[in-house]
């Protein structure tokens, strides 16, 4: 009876402790979660709107000599505005950001069929967005939240326990859109760019959005399940947490978690890239194009 007694304090600080380092684990990706619930609360702001152009579209009946008027009015800063957002006439990429900061650049604003992108224009487009100037910055932030949160313990502190974490949050980052933008399209022949649907109410859209991480296009323009975001996701995960990360994080049970965490993640930047022309519109203050209205 008193050794029985003396195993019962033990066992249940071995308890406690469990769930501590679980805990911690878990908070390795507390930013990004911040960043899905903001992302995805500025989509909300996009439901009004729509709804407000589909009873225009219902309304309006312009005649060709007022449209003509209309398209004439523009001025050269609208036009501008415009092109930026449009493909690039002989890569099929934009030149698009979204909220004017962040690179948008696999984002297409129609579902047409574009020219597929070669094995070397998908890894240079991937490339280009994950060391453009912008994402930098954002590294050191989720590394500054990282630390302030003791989030992965085993990194440290002080400036060498930064620096660790400034690493894993750019390395987490490219690993995951290489494999998802580049690697795994090339392999399998599959578009990594998204086509925005202007049509149909918000909620049509919206699913339309979160489907495009189970469904998209192959080279030749056909649908088909979405391997490079499932198993791209799923292979940086492994990469990331089996590699370079702390060792106490290295367990099945955290990987799943890092993968389902990016997923949701492009799920929820789907869903703000479908949105984002609208965003933008309401932003300048201009009309919806013929094209999106029908």
């Amino acid at each position: 009876m008193e050794a029985s007694r003396n195993e019962d304090p033990q066992c249940h600080a071995e308890y406690w402790a469990s769930l501590r380092r679980l805990s911690t684990n878990n908070k390795q990706r507390v930013p990004i979660f911040f960043l899905n619930a903001f992302l995805a609360s500025l989509t909300l702001l996009v439901s009004p709107v729509s709804a407000q152009e589909e009873q225009q579209s219902q309304q309006e009946r312009p005649f060709g000599a007022d449209a003509a008027a209309a398209d004439q009015s523009k001025t050269a800063d609208e036009e501008k505005t415009d092109q930026n957002a449009l493909p690039n006439s002989q890569l099929g990429i934009s030149n698009d950001r979204l909220f004017k900061v962040l690179p948008n650049f696999l984002t297409l604003e129609d579902a047409k069929q574009h020219p597929p992108l070669t094995t070397g224009e998908k890894f240079k487009v991937v490339a280009r967005g994950s060391f453009d100037y912008v994402i930098f910055p954002w590294y050191g932030l989720l590394a500054g939240i990282s630390q302030a949160e003791n989030s992965e313990a085993g990194y440290g502190h002080g400036a060498a326990g930064y620096g660790k974490r400034y690493g894993a949050a750019f390395a987490d980052t490219t690993t995951e859109a290489f494999m998802v933008g580049a690697v795994l399209p090339s392999l399998l022949r599959q578009d990594p760019r998204f086509y925005q649907s202007h049509n149909g109410r918000f909620l049509h859209r919206l699913g339309y959005a979160v489907s495009r991480v189970v469904i998209t296009r192959t080279d030749s323009g056909t649908e088909q399940f979405n391997y490079s975001e499932i198993f791209g996701s799923a292979i940086s995960a492994g990469i990331s947490t089996y590699s370079y990360h702390p060792h106490s994080d290295r367990t099945l049970p955290n990987t799943v978690g890092v993968w389902s965490t990016q997923v949701g993640y492009d799920t929820i930047s789907n869903v703000v890239k479908e949105f984002w022309p609208d965003i933008r519109r309401m932003i300048s203050h201009k009309p919806a194009p013929e094209a999106a209205k029908r």
